[in-house]
Parts: C-alpha cells; sequence; structure tokens
C-alpha cells in the first residue's frame, strides 16, 4: 500500500512540472541546429506586396555550416545578381556592371530588392549565443502549439536586433513567430511561419511572412519550393574568385 502510494506521489510530481526543465541556452541550441545543415540547396522566392504591387523574385541558395552562404536571384530582373556571406563578411555581385559590392555597417540593414528583408536577414548566421543573451520568458499555447517565449539581448551594439523575442516549438524547434526590437523595445520587424516542410527529422519553414513595421503598406512572403542537405560543394564555392564568375 505505501509502495503505490509512493508511487502516485512521485508521478503527480512528474505531472506538475514545468514542460520543460530546458535552459534558454539549450532551447536556442536546438533551434540554431534545426536551422543549419552541414551543406544545403534550395529554391525559392521572395514575394513584395506594397503601394506599387507585387514583385516576385525568385532565387537558388547555398548554405555550408552556420557561416557561408551564397544566394543567386534566377528571375529576369535580377537574373545573376549573387550575395555571398564568408568569414563573417558579405559581398554583392551585379553582373551587368560586373561589380563587386562588399557591405559593411548599416549598409547590412538595407532593404534586400525593396522588401521588407534585409541583406543580414537573408544572410544571418546560426550561432546565436556568440552574439545573444538568452532569458527563458515562460511558455505558452501559440496558434495551437505550445512554445517557448525566449528573449534574446545582443551582447554589443553589432547585432541587427538588439532584441529578439522567439516562439520557439517545444517539439520541433521550430521559431514560429519573431519579434525584432530595438535596444529599448521598439518592434521593428516581425517574421511569423505560415506554412512548414518535414525534412529529415526537422519542421522547417516552407512559407514565411516578414513585416517591417518602419515601412507603411507592405509585407514580404518568403516561400521555398525545395531542399537539399549534404549537396557536395567544391571547397572555393564560397569565394570571391566563384561570386564573379
Amino acid at each position: 500500500m505505501k509502495q503505490r502510494i509512493l508511487l502516485s506521489v512521485m508521478l503527480c510530481a512528474l505531472l506538475s512540472l514545468p514542460l520543460s526543465a530546458m535552459s534558454a541556452e539549450q532551447i536556442i541550441r536546438e533551434m540554431d541546429r534545426v536551422e543549419t545543415f552541414r551543406t544545403s540547396s534550395s529554391t525559392g522566392r521572395i514575394i513584395t506586396n506594397d503601394r506599387f504591387g507585387e514583385k516576385v523574385s525568385e532565387f537558388i541558395a547555398y548554405s555550408r555550416g552556420t557561416e557561408d552562404s551564397l544566394i543567386e536571384f534566377t528571375s529576369l530582373a535580377e537574373r545573376g545578381q549573387k550575395i555571398l556571406r564568408t568569414q563573417k563578411n558579405l559581398y554583392l555581385f551585379y553582373p551587368d556592371a560586373n561589380e563587386l559590392i562588399r557591405l559593411q555597417g548599416a549598409a547590412l540593414r538595407q532593404s534586400l530588392l525593396g522588401s521588407d528583408i534585409s541583406y543580414e536577414d537573408m544572410t544571418s548566421e546560426h550561432s546565436t549565443l556568440d552574439d545573444y543573451d538568452a532569458s527563458l520568458e515562460g511558455t505558452e499555447t501559440y496558434e495551437g502549439r505550445d512554445v517557448y517565449v525566449v528573449k534574446l539581448k545582443g551582447k554589443t551594439r553589432k547585432v541587427a536586433y538588439p532584441t529578439q523575442v522567439l516562439y520557439i516549438d517545444t517539439e520541433t524547434f521550430l521559431v514560429w513567430k519573431g519579434e525584432y526590437s530595438t535596444s529599448s523595445g521598439r518592434l521593428l520587424k516581425e517574421m511569423t511561419v505560415l506554412e512548414t516542410m518535414e525534412l529529415e527529422d526537422r519542421v522547417i519553414p516552407s512559407r514565411s511572412k516578414i513585416v517591417d513595421v518602419m515601412k507603411s503598406d507592405s509585407y514580404t512572403i518568403m516561400e521555398i519550393d525545395s531542399i537539399e542537405t549534404d549537396v557536395p560543394l567544391a571547397d572555393d564555392f564560397f569565394s570571391l574568385d566563384n561570386l564573379t564568375w
């Protein structure tokens, strides 16, 4: 009888535990793991909606680990334009002018092709804890899903968004919603995931909405059509020589 009572007490104690005993740092590491691949290749489009109408820009993107990424636009208006991020530097290549530009400082925050996405948003690294301190604000339900609410505070002024609040799925570690603000808390940008796809053991966004609250009557949809992982890429694939080829 005593054993049954003891088991019942232990079961009640387990059921009364918080949704997760994970720390904010562990949650963010899992989030980064889901978003990072040894190598990958994907295709998709950026759909910008503003007072001038709708604009569609298609692309193919490649990545390697947490630092290297290359995006090449394939739609007619931007065909051949490339964005390279490697060794923490970001470069633009315009084939018509055969011009290579290195973006630095505030230039990284410029709008990409008139969208609500900045160059830095498109090519951000996935080593979040290098740049941010994380704190777990709690758990809640978002669109019917249990999520961790994690606040990120920038360690330096070099980060694009000094404060972030992320709503991270407790099972898949997908970021369903992100709020990106100044250090004083003024909202700058908001991202919400509209649709997802399964890839091996991960759930990743296939359709997301980005709103730059500093712009009026504007929003951007990011769509991913396909993605492959562990694709073979040459050692010099993410090089300046390859960029201008």
